[in-house]
């Protein structure tokens, strides 16, 4: 895994874009108190969405909403970009894979109105575990630990879990391509302990519940939930990291105001030292 660390270090320092800070955060707002902010947020939100009703939801929405347009007005350009592809590549998915086809289902049978801001929060709640200082110092290690953990849970999954999980391994395959290749390593590491911890809560709960197998064409066994849901998750990482600059540049030549803020990760390139 050093060797994946090593290939993060290496695309960070590739980047020839001039700006070195991505993680600015003000006014009394930092990273540790943004983190803590969504994992209260997540059991508190999801605890509430078991007894709520439709107006009950949009009230969440509301709030959530809230919770994350404070946070995205510390953040700069990049990562507010960043966050706007996770949403709206999300949405589609949402609304494709629950709202339409069933391969999940939330409680009241439609997606509830927070969710959509939700993985926006999720998604910075992912970038923020990267960057904190502690992880990038043993960035190694935070690697390692997560595949020994995902290893685990894939095993479990496949050989013993009563709900047969193959759903789990192919996104378990898909994390580990992102941990080798990704730009942003710890990104995907924050990924994997976020979204497993909203998983686990929210199926837990009855939130919202993955069907036997999928919709589609009834071959492939899921969990409940599919033990790496990071893996899958990890898509709408990686769509936001590439797209993003792209779109920050465009707004910036279609306003004639050029600016020096976009650089291609979000999370610094990691030390090497573990």
């Amino acid at each position: 895994m050093q060797g994946e660390v090593n290939d993060a270090a290496r695309a960070g320092r590739a980047v020839a874009c001039p700006v070195v800070d991505t993680g600015a955060v003000t006014r009394g707002w930092n990273d540790r108190r943004a983190l803590a902010a969504v994992l209260v947020w997540i059991p508190a939100t999801l605890w509430l969405d078991r007894y709520a009703s439709l107006a009950g939801q949009l009230a969440l929405g509301v709030v959530t909403w809230s919770l994350l347009l404070f946070w995205l007005a510390h953040e700069p350009r990049l990562v507010r970009a960043q966050t706007a592809v996770v949403i709206a590549i999300a949405a589609v998915v949402e609304l494709v894979f629950s709202g339409w086809l069933g391969v999940y289902v939330y409680r009241l049978e439609h997606v509830p109105a927070y969710v959509f801001p939700g993985h926006g929060l999720v998604y910075l709640a992912a970038l923020t575990f990267g960057r904190l200082p502690v992880v990038q110092r043993h960035a190694s290690v935070a690697v390692r630990a997560t595949v020994v953990v995902a290893t685990a849970w894939t095993l479990w999954g496949l050989l013993i879990s009563p709900r047969h999980d193959v759903l789990g391994f192919i996104w378990y395959l898909c994390l580990l391509a992102f941990l080798r290749w990704g730009r942003s390593t710890l990104l995907y590491v924050g990924a994997f302990a976020v979204v497993s911890y909203l998983e686990i809560v929210g199926t837990t709960w009855g939130v919202w519940t993955w069907q036997p197998h999928d919709t589609i064409a009834g071959w492939v066994a899921q969990g409940n939930p599919p033990s790496i849901a990071a893996g899958g998750y990890g898509w709408f990482d990686l769509y936001a990291v590439l797209l993003a600059p792209a779109i920050v540049r465009a707004w910036d030549r279609r306003r004639g105001n050029p600016d020096a803020d976009v650089v291609l990760d979000a999370v610094p390139a990691a030390p090497t030292r573990d």
